[in-house]
């Protein structure tokens, strides 16, 4: 049978996991709590605590059997913790056909707006961009070592079911930050479920991937079309220089570039669902009614 196992098994690894499982798929992963770990075993999948320790017996049991692997654990200041601590365990298996790795598209560095696609040379800007560019690096490594297709997924930012700009909006945390040719990529994490399962139908050893929809959008217009949707009025534009971010809401900030998909879409033969944040929005918006109606009940 075969047997997905997820280091992190959070938002993006579930939307896979759902889909395999609904195939007779058997799933495990693993969690950063002992209360994440109960809610995915409420689920009925295999889950253990792990938050980048060393010497988890607990976590070398699950893994045995393991078909498949999707890494979506960002590395730590000793590097990727799952290959610092479980590589010789890994190489062990004798049973995996597929390894995916989930990076970000950060790796890319600023751009100045252009287009960059698998070709376009990393220029990491920061500490945690230059770290998944070594994590990327080790686990082609290893595929090549080991003989195990690895691909790496590097991902634009993703957003879906509970995770979007109308939470943020509804929680009164949107902001629209205004700088000047600023655009990002995204994301549904549905759309990331398929490329990952037409990845595993067609492995390819040392792949990489760009995850990102077709239109790149300055981050205020997005907030501004989804308040529109539910009828609210888009806070103001405040300017990047005046606004007060915390440090890791600046450095993403720091880099401007357009993610380019063609080859999830000419190899993979992924068709998106949710093609630019417009369509992925709307399937949002059912959800964010529900709730409206519910609260005016209350």
């Amino acid at each position: 049978m075969s047997r997905l196992f997820a280091f992190g098994l959070g938002f993006s690894a579930q939307a896979l996991a759902a889909r395999l499982a609904r195939q007779g798929w058997g799933i495990a992963g693993t969690a950063r709590d002992a209360a994440k770990a109960g809610q995915l075993k409420a689920r009925g999948y295999a889950a253990v605590r792990f938050a980048g320790e060393p010497g988890n017996q607990e976590l070398v049991t699950e893994l045995q059997g393991a078909t498949h692997l999707l890494h979506s654990i960002p590395p730590g200041p000793g590097g990727d913790p799952v290959l610092a601590h479980y590589r010789d365990d890994l190489a062990k298996l004798g049973s995996l056909q597929w390894i995916g790795y989930l990076s970000t598209v950060g790796v890319y560095g600023d751009q100045q707006g252009q287009w960059c696609d698998e070709d376009t040379a990393p220029t990491p800007n920061s500490a945690r961009t230059e770290a998944r560019v070594a994590a990327e690096q080790a686990w082609l490594a290893f595929g090549t070592e080991t003989g195990v297709p690895v691909q790496v997924f590097r991902l634009a930012g993703i957003y879906g079911p509970g995770r979007s700009v109308f939470d943020k909006l509804r929680a009164g945390t949107a902001r629209r930050i205004n700088k000047d040719g600023q655009v990002f990529s995204r994301i549904h994490v549905e759309d990331i479920a398929s490329v990952l399962e037409a990845s595993i139908a067609r492995p390819r050893a040392g792949a990489i991937y760009n995850v990102a929809d077709d239109e790149p959008a300055a981050p205020g217009d997005v907030v501004a079309h989804a308040a529109k949707m539910i009828g609210m009025t888009p806070p103001p534009e405040v300017e990047f220089a005046e606004a007060d971010l915390t440090p890791m809401a600046r450095s993403f900030y720091e880099g401007s570039r357009r993610i380019g998909n063609q080859l999830i879409k000419s190899e993979l033969g992924v068709t998106l669902r949710y093609p630019t944040y417009r369509e992925g929005l709307a399937s949002l918006f059912p959800e964010h009614q529900s709730q409206a109606r519910l609260k005016e009940k209350l």
